[in-house]
């Protein structure tokens, strides 16, 4: 599987969109020297052991439609580009540096262009792109979740080759509920009554991003996260007419769509009144798309002028961890939380950001957290955005993995800092009959100062 050069393809081919897609970057397919090291960390090659289902596997299949030898709109190149969980694992372990997440979604945007996505996957995209759909997914849900009837159908339905998705669907959306911390006494805390040494407002203007689903059915991470915030000295600037990052359709192949909505964001944004020193992100999917917005937006040539304010808020873009206990910070210290925690790296925060020892460090602050050690974490849950909910099959026998590593980690809680993976992994708890309560770091910090007292 040589590299070669590419044939001439017409550009309003399927094959020449590819190319055209790729324009100046073409070359990165040939960054792959086939050495195999990708293979250990791909999840779909682990699971199915098929060539074709390797990061490796699927750049030659690139190469082969950009060559005009493969037809795009085919089962091969369609099926292998789906299984995909777009984890990027592939990338840190990568000895040549081949940027396989860009190329994997232009390749997916050629494949949607043969062959149009799933009516589910394309209802589930329209909703997250909509306000008006989007609050009326998120109120129906958070009502439905109220009721229990999401945990109880996901214990009651069985098991069987129509009932895993919805299954599935119940047990993440009963996942995405609040999680009950361990009963503790408060009994005494070194924690003072107020932060000492942080003023309010001191360490910086921050806004956060509200996202789709993050902001319908997680509230309460937004909530725990302005917390955290301010008892750090940060000072949190509300930003209005922002939404859905486009995480979810830049992974699916949308990129017009990934486009639209990352220009509504870089507008809000940049128009903050005051200005902002950071974009502070508690969704690993969501801060990774924003901090590759130059990427996106420049295969377009800065149309409507929007690469150079790309760059400027892709450069400010943090993870809450990288904020609060990142470049050497130290969180203010609450009242203790007497916790076994396991600690989870979402695919997107750990392999495409680079994020590593930040949420270890906020979640060590804690007083009476001890973090246990959690068997392969770097391995992908099987959530990868709405994969979890298109591929109940493949997607759960991955996610069945990360939860028998949680269950053997003896762990009371998983933290991990992502909506998807919470609800894959929590879901996949509940199927289990397991009482393992899942979390983002950050509302463990937040539950740590109001055991303390703060507010």
């Amino acid at each position: 599987m040589a590299a070669s050069t590419p044939a001439t393809t017409p550009a309003t081919s399927p094959g020449g969109a590819l190319a055209l897609a790729l324009s100046e970057r073409e070359e990165l397919l040939g960054h792959c020297v086939h050495c195999g090291f990708c293979l250990p960390a791909c999840p779909t090659y682990q699971e199915l052991g098929d060539e074709a289902d390797s990061p490796r596997g699927r750049l030659h299949l690139m190469r082969a439609v950009v060559e005009g030898r493969l037809d795009p709109g085919g089962d091969a190149f369609q099926r292998h580009m789906d299984r995909c969980l777009g984890c990027r694992a592939c990338e840190p372990v990568c000895p040549s540096g081949v940027e396989y997440g860009l190329l994997l979604e232009r390749a997916r945007s050629v494949a949607i262009e043969a062959r149009p996505a799933g009516l589910l996957t394309r209802a589930l995209l329209a909703t997250m792109a909509s306000p008006v759909l989007g609050h009326v997914f998120g109120a129906g849900g958070r009502t439905l979740r109220a009721t229990g009837l999401p945990a109880l159908a996901a214990r009651a339905l069985p098991a069987g080759r129509f009932s895993d998705a919805p299954r599935l669907a119940m047990g993440m959306l009963a996942a995405s509920g609040a999680p009950r911390f361990e009963p503790a006494e408060r009994g005494e805390s070194n924690a003072p009554a107020a932060p000492v040494g942080v003023a309010p407002g001191s360490m910086g203007r921050v806004a956060l991003l509200a996202g789709c689903v993050q902001d319908q059915l997680f509230r309460r991470v937004h909530e725990a996260t302005r917390l955290a915030l301010r008892v750090n000295g940060w000072e949190v600037v509300e930003v209005k007419d922002q939404g859905c990052c486009g995480a979810l359709h830049a992974h699916a192949g949308a990129l017009g769509e990934a486009r639209t909505l990352a220009r509504r964001n870089i507008r809000a944004f940049s128009e903050a009144p005051g200005g902002i020193d950071f974009l502070v992100v508690n969704a690993a999917g969501c801060g990774a798309l924003l901090r590759e917005l130059p990427e996106l937006l420049g295969e377009e040539g800065g149309r409507d002028g929007m690469e150079g304010p790309a760059g400027a808020l892709s450069d400010r873009v943090r993870d809450i961890s990288e904020i609060l206990a990142g470049d050497g910070r130290e969180p203010v210290t609450g009242a203790p939380l007497p916790l076994r925690v396991a600690y989870d790296p979402p695919c997107h925060l750990l392999h495409a950001q680079r994020v590593v020892e930040p949420p270890r460090r906020l979640l060590e602050s804690i007083p009476g957290v001890e973090l246990v050690a959690l068997r392969d974490a770097e391995r992908c849950c099987g959530g990868a955005g709405i994969y979890g909910i298109t591929h109940p099959d493949l997607g759960g026998r991955i996610g069945r993995d990360k939860v028998d590593a949680v269950v053997d980690s003896g762990c009371d809680l998983v933290a991990t800092g992502n909506p998807g993976c919470q609800m894959q992994i929590g879901a996949g708890i509940r199927l289990g009959g397991h009482t393992i309560g899942v979390a983002h770091p950050v509302e463990l910090l937040a539950e740590s100062y109001r055991r303390a007292g703060w507010t």
